[in-house]
């Protein structure tokens, strides 16, 4: 079965559940799933019951899609990412973000937990990614290409909308919090980094690091939808300074950052 029929199948069967109008999607990284709880009139449905749908198998990753609102907006909220160190195709990876599109969506939220290398940031603040280096050593865009889906070289000079960044400083400032801007690298993982890699990553440009994202947001591009990224800083990962890390640390910090996570998003999506 092709990648067309696969997402015809996920598709086919959300609508036999919910076949209205949705506003925008959100995908919710490690630790940030409590967003899922602010989300009225739900509608839940587990990945393992979707057809062609992969399971989300990390900590922090629930694995459901909800439908539901959101300051006044309809959203299609991932509640649990899947991630390309679980051992899934590129393809299979941003399978979601192509069954939204299907959807009808053309705008999306990307969040995440990161590492963040800018020594100027903290543990618990929030980043608008305004760009991103793709060190995964794949792209889901490799193998035959779907015209039906979006042009065999997509251009990815505005991978993350300027629009929507704008919007969410905006509406940042608006509340007061606190957000740092600048460039996310991925890297495959599940490893954390060692201090000779970050001082490279740092070389380059990177100001936050982590394991997701970026293949998303290239399909999202391929497929002609408007992307806002945001990571949340869950713990420092400077060379010189580091110190061990373990993923019950990035959960926790990550909790840290849930009041100012929440306001955030449900502010911006209120504005989009």
């Amino acid at each position: 079965m092709n990648l067309l029929d696969r997402i015809e199948k996920a598709k086919k069967y959300i609508n036999g559940i919910y076949d209205e109008n949705i506003d925008l999607a959100i995908i919710l990284g490690t630790g940030l799933g409590d967003l899922a709880e602010t989300i009225e009139n739900q509608i839940k449905i587990s990945y393992k019951d979707i057809p062609e749908f992969p399971v989300s198998t990390v900590s922090g990753h629930k694995g459901e899609l909800i439908i539901g609102d959101l300051r006044g907006k309809r959203v299609l909220a991932f509640n649990g990412r899947f991630h390309y160190y679980e051992g899934y195709s590129m393809e299979t990876v941003t399978f979601g973000v192509r069954t939204a599109k299907a959807l009808g969506l053309d705008k999306i939220i990307v969040t995440n937990a990161a590492g963040g290398m800018n020594p100027s940031y903290h543990a618990g603040e929030l980043m608008i990614i305004t760009d991103h280096i793709n060190l995964l050593g794949d792209n889901p865009l490799i193998g035959k290409n779907y015209e039906e889906l979006g042009p065999r070289f997509p251009d990815m000079s505005q991978a993350y909308s300027r629009d929507l960044i704008a919007i969410a400083e905006k509406a940042a400032l608006d509340l007061s919090i606190h957000v740092n801007k600048g460039v996310y690298v991925s890297v495959a993982g599940p490893n954390f980094e060692t201090p000779a890699e970050l001082r490279m990553l740092r070389m380059i440009g990177a100001d936050a690091v982590g394991m997701s994202t970026v293949p998303e947001v290239i399909v999202a591009n391929h497929m002609g939808m408007k992307v806002l990224g945001i990571s949340c800083i869950t713990d420092m990962a400077v060379a010189a300074t580091l110190e061990p890390v373990s993923h019950e640390i990035v959960l926790a910090n990550a909790n840290r950052a849930k009041n100012n996570f929440l306001s955030l998003v449900t502010e911006i999506a209120d504005r989009i």
